[in-house]
């Protein structure tokens, strides 16, 4: 896409080498027509003013004027009286390859898309950012807008400690909280910082998420061990046998199966923890979301000397703000830190006094008052539809966050099942992928954050006689 400029036109590379044996002249014409042949100025793109361009150059505008005279002549150029000299339209185009397509982000479902992890994009409270975005940039002083502390701003990082203690009974002031690009980085300067305290092994329930762990343990030089949930959560005998001096931990809503920590598992869990010099990262991903329980309180505000605690606006806000945090002990923030500092130093500074002012506002515990009574709504449309087309499968994990598991009939090939929906328009997921021991019995993750209404009711209806276990050509 060509760019507008104000003014006199944009800056343009042009070198101009008088000791050569080349004319002033041909030079600048070769270097415009390799320019617009490389794709370096776009068709319909403006050039510099004949005047300016001498001026820049050391050239007599007279030369220049009869350079663009040339190339219009050839075709590279076109200009109008009164209007700026552009690259022709048709000149770069029809000599520059173009770029390969770029594959779909992730594939395109007709009917509906039941992926997990993503919270309804539509929801995303653009007004109320902009209108943050605005007030700081209004009112923020002038210091606001130089290099930040790297462990984020401290007006956030106090809005924030106030907040998880008031919501999520944290156990922290702002001086244990750092500010992340997301969960993603956040994970990654933990695993980084407990490493260099001598912790070479990470435990993971399983099933959990095995994928983005594993490859942010690498990083740090830690191996991964799986340690099995069942319903009460993190099995912790298997812990203790393991040899593992970290936990992974999703204890508020497992990720994926949906169950919480039992009471007496948080008390062993941090007993292991200060037994072994242990670390436990608590992944507090989708907390904001309950529906039919009491609130679970953080796990860190049992243990704010062991549990390093995790969190995002991700699904709160929208995935696109990259903005998280973390809660560490004392003895993890130096190394957190130098961390963060070599890592980026500091998150966008007006992003984090935005969500600050969202926070102390009211605005952010509006926003998800209303999104939690969206997503309790897809909930209930999800439990009717398959009342009404998979009548007697189990569904499990509903309490909070916004996606179930289906228990689908023994024996069921979760794998073939996916595939024959994706035939039909239907994005599944299956919870086998999830898993690092043999599952005991076929389960789907069925995300409805980002799927709406009415794709709900039309995706279960679309694969009832699949999700029954019959193959496609015994449909009643």
């Amino acid at each position: 896409m060509a760019v507008e400029w104000a003014g006199s036109g944009p800056e343009l590379l042009i070198t101009i080498d008088r000791d050569g044996g080349a004319g002033l002249r041909s030079q600048l014409e070769d270097q415009l027509r390799d320019a617009i042949r490389r794709g370096r100025l776009a068709g319909g793109e403006k050039l510099p003013s004949s005047r300016e361009l001498a001026r820049v150059l050391g050239l007599s505008r007279g030369l220049v004027q009869d350079c663009y005279l040339q190339l219009q002549s050839e075709g590279y150029l076109s200009s109008r009286p009164g209007s700026a000299t552009r690259v022709a339209a048709a000149a770069a185009p029809s000599l520059i390859e173009p770029p390969p397509a770029r594959p779909p982000d992730r594939p395109q479902y007709a009917v509906a898309d039941f992926r997990h992890g993503v919270p309804d994009l539509r929801l995303a409270p653009r007004e109320d950012w902009a209108w943050a975005i605005r007030e700081v940039c209004r009112t923020a002083p002038n210091t606001a807008f130089d290099y930040g502390d790297p462990l984020g701003e401290r007006r956030l990082r106090e809005v924030l400690a106030a907040y998880l203690r008031r919501v999520r009974a944290v156990a922290a002031t702002g001086d244990h909280v750092v500010v992340c690009a997301g969960m993603a980085q956040a994970l990654g300067l933990v695993l980084r910082a407990v490493a260099a305290d001598g912790i070479d092994t990470l435990a993971v329930e399983d099933p959990g998420a095995f994928g983005s762990t594993t490859e942010q343990a690498r990083t740090a030089d830690m191996a991964v061990v799986p340690v099995p949930v069942d319903q009460d959560g993190l099995d912790i005998a298997a812990l203790e046998r393991s040899p593992a001096r970290a936990v992974l931990v999703t204890p508020a809503h497992q990720w994926p199966t949906g169950v919480v920590l039992a009471g007496h598992r948080r008390q062993a869990l941090i007993a292991w923890a200060r037994r072994r010099g242990g670390v436990i990262i608590e992944d507090d991903y989708d907390a904001e979301f309950r529906y039919d329980r009491e609130p679970v309180g953080s796990l860190q505000g049992l243990g704010p000397d062991c549990v390093v605690a995790l969190g995002t606006v991700s699904k709160s806000l929208a995935p696109a703000l990259r903005l998280g945090w973390l809660v560490a002990p004392d003895r993890l923030l130096p190394a957190l830190a130098y961390g963060k500092r070599v890592a980026d130093r500091g998150c966008p500074t007006l992003d984090q006094l935005a969500l600050a002012l969202l926070i102390e506002s009211g605005r952010y515990d509006r926003h998800l008052r209303r999104a939690r009574a969206e997503y309790a709504a897809r909930r209930e449309i999800l439990i009717a539809a398959l009342a009404q087309h998979a009548p007697g499968l189990r569904l499990t994990g509903l309490a909070a966050g916004f996606h179930a598991v289906l228990h689908l009939p023994a024996g069921t090939d979760e794998e073939q099942l996916i595939k024959q929906a994706r035939q039909r328009g239907v994005g599944l997921h299956g919870l086998a992928a999830m898993c690092r021991a043999t599952p005991t019995e076929p389960r789907l993750i069925l995300g409805f954050g980002d799927t709406s209404p009415r794709s709900i009711e039309a995706g279960i209806a679309a694969i009832a006689d699949l999700l029954h276990g019959k193959s496609p050509d015994k449909r009643d």
